[in-house]
């Protein structure tokens, strides 16, 4: 395959999922023991029936999503796994660090995800617009150093949604919805200027099998 491949990983279930919480680096405390089991099972798929030759490994810097890129690292060969924070999910800022959903809309009201990007959700964090240009710029650094070849990047559902809007030239906001699943996979390839391929969304065939298991 011809260009430069971008294999997105959301990471495993969080704690922040479990418990509907809203937290930035400084907050997140990692993937649930069922988010483990997702990511390990991404991992062993991966060992068992390989599907691409990495050139680079990346991961945010946010605790939930190097956990991820650690046990799935196997899979990937011997490269070093890089750090890159702006391929972090969407920072709520010091205020709204670390509360639940619930108090968050007490205090704040609820946001309308579909409105104006550059509307202030976040008291002193990110707008959508703000979030997406810094996902934007890695995504721009990757295709520089990177280009024409495979690159792996455990991350975040909201940047999922951010690469999948601006690769295929769709609007910041609204019109639809994108629900991304813990441990899932999402691949684009940047075959020449100005034009990507989506090759996958979504993809968790890996985790099939987990209901059976309960």
């Amino acid at each position: 395959m011809t260009g430069t491949r971008l294999i997105l990983i959301r990471h495993g279930e969080a704690v922040a999922n479990v418990e509907k919480l809203l937290m930035s680096a400084k907050t997140c405390r990692g993937l649930s023991a069922k988010g483990r089991n997702q990511v390990e099972r991404l991992r062993d798929r991966w060992l068992e029936l390989p599907e691409f030759s990495a050139d680079a490994f990346y991961a945010s810097h946010v605790r939930r999503a190097m956990e991820t890129g650690e046990i799935v690292a196997p899979a990937i060969g011997t490269l070093e796994m890089k750090i890159e924070p702006r391929f972090a999910e969407h920072d709520p800022g010091p205020e709204c660090d670390g509360l639940s959903y619930e108090e968050f809309v007490s205090r704040h009201g609820n946001p309308d995800w579909e409105g104006d990007p550059y509307a202030v959700f976040f008291p002193g964090g990110e707008t959508i617009a703000d979030f997406q240009h810094r996902v934007g710029i890695a995504v721009q650094n990757v295709l520089r150093e990177h280009t024409g070849e495979t690159v792996v990047v455990a991350c975040h559902g909201g940047v999922v949604d951010a690469v999948v809007r601006s690769a295929l030239r769709l609007p910041q906001t609204g019109q639809f919805s994108m629900y991304t699943k813990n441990a899932s996979i999402t691949e684009v390839v940047h075959d020449k200027p100005g034009r990507w391929r989506l090759i996958r969304y979504n993809d968790t065939a890996h985790l099939a099998a987990l209901a059976e298991d309960k």
